[in-house]
């Protein structure tokens, strides 16, 4: 028997082919640890669920001897392969015995599974997948649902869902998140359905600005779905007669009111940096380029919503990092990996967050 076994995903929500797996790993090892993905993030239709709350579904899937034997670790999104698994392995060396023998618990359903590999210190315990179900499927039934006929929507997956799963799903269907992420949800699904019949998927092209001055950065909220309400950098879509250039000095005066002379933008230009990673955007694969702007000591420019923001507003870096989990996509690790991570005082490394 090993030392540990180390599931990692979602669980967006906990399923039977989740529940399957966990009691592989305890049948593996004496020390179970589940890496919880795409934790500290802003609640949206792909990741409803806070990693707690999913902490809290794994715990309560199981027996309390069983319960005893678990660890929960939350991991961030690093939209970077080799930087993720640094990660994870730091964690779980954290929270394991020294020495231990660990294994790596799972299956290769698809591309999404392509993580199992970065780990060729840990063993690979294979378990072939517990039938066609995932999360996706009951994230899509849940979502096209209402309160009123939520039994009806689920009854077809009903076997597929543990009943803690479905006591969360009822209760969240009873609080003001469960209408405000099925509207990002109908949107997602119209915004794909509009490129459906493309011979190609599309890539979008978008720009950022990531604009300092006095040490404070000038953010947006955003005004519709998908991200309603949360922080974002000002930006949008590349206009088909516009530059990477112009369209970024065109964002940001449309949703921010920021116009500046063009030769004070190219004084205040410090880097431009490509963020492509695939699992960015909900909205589809999305290329942006983020422009970096520095005003250093200069008066705050005056700002004003417009557009598709309903706020701007010039945010102090250090009080940036307890609000990570309010930002739209990825704009959080964008601003992490232009200004460095010690410039937003993050929360805890995810080892040391972690509950068991």
């Amino acid at each position: 028997m090993l030392d540990a076994a180390v599931l990692i995903g979602r669980f967006q929500p906990v399923h039977q082919g989740h529940l399957a797996l966990l009691h592989h790993a305890l049948a593996q090892a004496r020390q179970v640890v589940v890496v919880v993905g795409s934790a500290h993030q802003a609640r949206s239709a792909k990741n409803p669920f806070t990693w707690q709350e999913r902490a809290d579904l794994l715990r309560a899937v199981l027996p309390a001897a069983e319960r005893a034997r678990l660890t929960v670790l939350p991991m961030r999104d690093h939209y970077d392969e080799p930087a993720w698994a640094r990660a994870v392995q730091q964690a779980v060396t954290a929270h394991t015995a020294a020495q231990a023998r660990i294994g790596l618990v799972g299956h290769f359903k698809d591309a999404s599974s392509s993580y199992l590999a970065a780990f060729p210190d840990w063993p690979l315990l294979r378990m072939p997948r517990q039938g066609s179900i995932d999360a996706s499927s009951i994230r899509d039934a849940y979502f096209g649902a209402t309160p009123a006929t939520l039994d009806a929507a689920l009854a077809p997956l009903a076997p597929a869902i543990p009943h803690a799963t479905r006591r969360l799903l009822e209760q969240f269907a009873r609080t003001p998140h469960y209408p405000a992420l099925q509207e990002e949800w109908r949107m997602l699904r119209a915004y794909r359905a509009a490129w459906a019949a493309a011979p190609y998927p599309p890539v979008f092209v978008t720009v950022d600005a990531v604009l300092l001055c006095q040490g404070r950065v000038l953010l947006i909220r955003r005004g519709h779905a998908p991200g309603k309400g949360l922080w974002a950098l000002p930006g949008g879509f590349l206009e088909p007669r516009d530059t990477l250039w112009q369209s970024c000095l065109r964002e940001l005066a449309e949703e921010t009111g920021c116009a500046l002379p063009e030769a004070q933008w190219r004084a205040a230009l410090r880097q431009v940096r490509v963020f492509d990673h695939p699992d960015r955007s909900q909205r589809g694969r999305t290329l942006t380029h983020v422009h970096c702007f520095d005003l250093g000591a200069a008066p705050l420019p005056a700002v004003r919503a417009g557009d598709d923001a309903a706020h701007a507003a010039w945010l102090p870096l250090q009080e940036l990092g307890a609000l990570e989990e309010a930002f739209f996509e990825d704009h959080f690790h964008v601003l992490t990996q232009v200004l460095g991570p010690q410039a937003l005082h993050p929360a805890p490394h995810p080892g040391i967050a972690a509950a068991s």
